[in-house]
């Protein structure tokens, strides 16, 4: 079945960055849409960003300007740039195609400190 493996995620001050890279397997990736989400404490998990087969990308308003999602179709490869981190975006970071189809991966800590 389809494997979702993020990585990337640590603990970084207010202002800071991180690149997270979520390497999926076993599906066409070439031809998905995919995304990311997050899940901080005690709140339900939300749609951060998604990237298009083609390229086009969509944002939640809150990380619009400051993060940046891209792919890599030969790595099977999709990323997430933060930058400019909160400490509001403190989550476990996750992808998934926008249907939300795949079996979710175990995600990645991000911890942002004020």
């Amino acid at each position: 079945q389809v494997q979702l493996v993020e990585s990337g995620g640590g603990l970084v001050q207010a202002g800071g960055s991180l690149k997270l890279s979520c390497a999926a397997s076993r599906i066409v990736f070439s031809v998905n849409a995919m995304g990311w989400y997050r899940q901080g404490p005690q709140k339900q998990r939300e749609w951060v960003a998604t990237i298009g087969s083609g390229g086009r990308t969509s944002y939640t308003d809150s990380v619009r300007g400051r993060f940046t999602i891209s792919r890599d179709n030969a790595k099977n490869t999709v990323y997430l740039q933060m930058n400019n981190l909160k400490p509001d975006d403190t989550a476990v970071y996750y992808c998934n195609d926008p249907l939300r189809s795949f079996p979710w991966g175990q995600g990645t800590q991000v911890t942002v400190s004020s």
